[in-house]
């Protein structure tokens, strides 16, 4: 590993205070306040600092936006972006981070660790801590800890962009290895379906009735029957798909007269995606045609699909990933590129039009109350993040 001056004991003591901040989705104001105290401490004055209004652009609600905070400057160059989401899943709420040997877990062992993502936040501050106190030159710097990214990615898409200073080159902090470098991201369609049957009595008059929950299993199975569900391949065209929740019926002896239906449709190629969301609306509509009840009357659909994140792709020669790669080789490690299929913050970054990879700081079995904290690959990540923080 490079040698670099930096504390790492306060680095560690750094992420394991703010994975103990509770900060689930939507309540995110206790961790970004401690963000903006620990920089107030550096010296920054609060003028630097906004929030936005993402939260009120977010369906989700929410009781605070994003935190920017604009540096200038001390020698010239393009600006850049440090970023890392704030929120945690709720399991992490409780978290008791213990550091035992090279390893951070919660000491309470019904929750996570949170360490996705406050190692994350705890990069991008530190980074911008060392560069600060040590007086290291810099080119201007934007911090962004963008809010409700476990439920939607709502900071990142909603943010207000014109408050980020136009940077040039952004990194963003999530799951992985400090020497991996995401270059892209798969894109997701949200669908909804609500199905209406016609009710009866299910023991009397069960063939005056349509079932929606026959109508349901009728257009899956035509889906998993002709490859549209799960992992899809077709040809060249790869994608997944999965139909998460279905609610619906009160009674057994009732005709089920309404069930509603949430899928997700992920590929990183838009027009498949496009594809794969008729073969689902097609299914749905073809199996409401196909049951009638005994005087022809037939059910409905409706559907409705919503694209939750658009699919990107960085190439290794852009000049974000090579700034990556070369912070990365500076800090001892060895570059890795990856293309990840979930979403990132970094999806609605780039399409705003900020050239954004994903690094790692060394989470690992995230989202669980076995979640983890590698505290050599967290150090790494802070080296990373000091150097593309200089500019070196």
């Amino acid at each position: 590993m490079g040698s670099i001056s930096m504390d790492s004991r306060q680095a560690i003591d750094r992420v394991v205070r703010l994975m103990a901040i509770p900060g689930k989705s939507c309540e995110e104001t206790q961790i970004l306040a401690a963000i903006s105290q620990d920089l107030q401490h550096a010296g920054v004055p609060a003028a630097a600092m906004s929030f936005d209004t993402a939260h009120r652009r977010s369906p989700a609600g929410g009781a605070t936006g994003n935190l920017i905070v604009k540096l200038p400057g001390t020698v010239r160059g393009p600006r850049r972006l440090l970023m890392a989401h704030v929120d945690t899943v709720p399991i992490c709420v409780g978290s008791r981070p213990r550091q035992q040997g090279r390893k951070i877990r919660s000491a309470d062992p019904r929750t996570g660790l949170g360490g996705d993502n406050r190692a994350g936040v705890a990069v991008v501050l530190t980074a911008a801590l060392e560069v600060l106190q040590r007086g290291l030159p810099h080119p201007p710097l934007t911090l962004f800890f963008p809010v409700q990214e476990e439920i939607g990615l709502y900071g990142a898409r909603f943010v207000s962009a014109n408050k980020l200073g136009k940077p040039a080159l952004c990194f963003n902090w999530d799951g992985g290895e400090p020497y991996m470098i995401c270059l892209g991201a798969t894109g997701d369609y949200g669908v909804d379906i609500r199905i209406a049957g016609i009710p009866a009595h299910a023991g009397v008059h069960p063939e005056q009735g349509v079932s929606a929950i026959a109508i349901a299993s009728r257009a899956i199975n035509e889906l998993v029957e002709n490859g549209w569900h799960g992992l899809i391949v077709k040809g060249k065209n790869r994608g997944a798909s999965n139909v998460g929740i279905i609610a619906g019926g009160d009674a057994t002896n009732v005709v089920t007269p309404l069930v509603e239906l949430k899928a997700e449709i992920r590929s990183h190629d838009p027009l498949f995606r496009k594809k794969i969301v008729a073969a689902y609306q097609k299914a749905f509509e073809n199996a409401a045609r196909a049951i009638k009840t005994d005087n022809g009357r037939t059910g409905r659909v409706e559907f409705q699909a919503d694209l939750k994140y658009e699919s990107f792709r960085i190439s290794p020669n852009e000049p974000v990933a090579q700034a990556a790669e070369a912070a990365i080789s500076a800090a001892g490690l060895t570059p890795e590129t990856c293309i990840s299929n979930g979403g990132l913050d970094a999806n609605w970054m780039n399409a705003h039009g900020f050239p954004t990879v994903t690094l790692g700081c060394g989470q690992h079995a995230i989202h669980t109350a076995d979640e983890w904290l590698d505290v050599d690959a967290f150090l790494a990540a802070c080296q990373v993040g000091v150097k593309i923080a200089s500019g070196e």
